[in-house]
C-alpha cells in the first residue's frame, strides 16, 4: 500500500487520457467527501489528505469522468443543438422555425447569437456553453424567432415571450455581461 501524500495541492494527469490537466487540493478538514469541478482547463478535485496515492488515482479517473460527463451534457455537438432548436421550434413558435443548420462559433464577441433568415442558419456564440440550458434555450428561441420575423419588433417579441423564462434569461446574460466586465455589451 502506498503511503499517504500530504502536499496540500498536486498537479497530475487522469490515468489512460492525454487531457485534461487536474490539480488536486488536499484538505486536513475534510474527511469523506470528494468534489471536482473545472476551472479553465483544469479540473480540481478536492479531497481529504489521508488518501494514498492509489486512492487518490481512483478518486481523479471517477472525479475527472464525472465532469466531463456533465459537460457533455451541457455542451451538445452541433447536431445535438440543432435537434435542440427544432424542438423548442415546435413547443414555443408551432414548428413554424424550421433552421437549415445550427452551430457553435468562436467569432461572435459582440453578441449571443445570430441568425441568417435567407439560408435558415443560426450561430451561437461559444461563450454560452457554460451557461445554464435555460439561458441557451432562450437564445435559440431568440434566433428561431429571426426565421419568423427578422427584425425585434412587437411581433418578434410577441414569439420570444412565448418561452417562459425569457425575462429571466435575459437578466442572466445581463448579468453575465456585467459580472465580467465586458465593455462591448453583448445584445440581449
Amino acid at each position: 500500500m502506498s503511503a499517504p501524500l500530504d502536499p496540500s495541492r498536486a498537479v497530475v494527469r487522469p490515468t489512460g487520457r492525454s487531457a485534461p490537466e487536474v490539480e488536486i487540493r488536499r484538505s486536513r478538514r475534510r474527511r469523506k467527501s470528494v468534489q471536482a469541478y473545472r476551472d479553465g482547463a483544469r479540473i480540481v478535485v478536492l479531497m481529504p489528505a489521508g488518501l494514498t496515492r492509489a486512492e487518490e488515482q481512483v478518486w481523479v479517473d471517477t472525479m475527472v469522468a464525472k465532469v466531463e460527463g456533465r459537460e457533455r451534457r451541457v455542451r451538445p455537438d452541433d447536431e445535438g443543438l440543432h435537434a435542440r432548436a427544432v424542438e423548442l421550434s415546435r413547443r414555443f413558435l408551432d414548428g413554424a422555425a424550421e433552421p437549415t443548420s445550427v452551430r457553435w462559433v468562436d467569432n461572435q464577441r459582440r453578441r449571443w447569437g445570430s441568425c441568417t433568415p435567407e439560408d435558415g442558419t443560426i450561430r451561437l456564440s461559444s461563450r454560452l456553453q457554460d451557461l445554464p440550458d435555460w439561458v441557451v434555450d432562450y437564445v435559440l428561441v431568440h434566433e428561431l424567432a429571426h426565421l419568423l420575423v427578422p427584425h425585434h419588433g412587437p411581433e418578434f417579441w410577441a414569439h420570444v415571450e412565448r418561452y417562459p423564462r425569457t425575462e429571466r434569461a435575459r437578466g442572466f446574460l445581463e448579468g453575465v455581461v456585467v459580472g465580467a466586465g465586458w465593455k462591448d455589451l453583448p445584445e440581449v
